[in-house]
């Protein structure tokens, strides 16, 4: 299984409602796109709070590679890529991408 997870500097202006209708548009593709197994989306609640200003985020689960590349060339994700860049802070340079190979029950890698 690949996880991919992205973490998104949204501008201070975008409303909550616009943020809701990204995620509404990415869960969408869980349907559109063979080879997605699960999307979570949602803000930070870290304890931590060492977030870096990196408040927002979603993973997306794939059975292989092949499902990931399916996703990064499929029009709905090229339409959602296309609007995170635009929301997010400085463009392309506000998002995080981290895919990460998952083995196994316990998620070890």
């Amino acid at each position: 299984m690949i996880r991919h997870i992205v973490l998104i500097r949204f501008k201070p202006e975008l409303e909550d409602s616009e943020i809701a209708d990204i995620w509404t548009q990415l869960h969408a593709i869980r349907s559109e796109v063979p080879g997605v197994l699960s999307i979570t989306s949602g803000k930070s609640e870290s304890p931590e709070k060492i977030e870096r200003g990196y408040m927002h985020g979603f993973v997306v689960d794939f059975t292989d590679w092949d499902a990931l590349e399916a996703y990064q060339v499929h029009p709905d994700h090229k339409r959602l890529g296309a609007r995170l860049v635009e929301n997010a802070v400085g463009g392309i340079d506000g998002i995080l991408v981290f895919d990460l190979p998952v083995e196994g029950q316990g998620g070890e890698g």
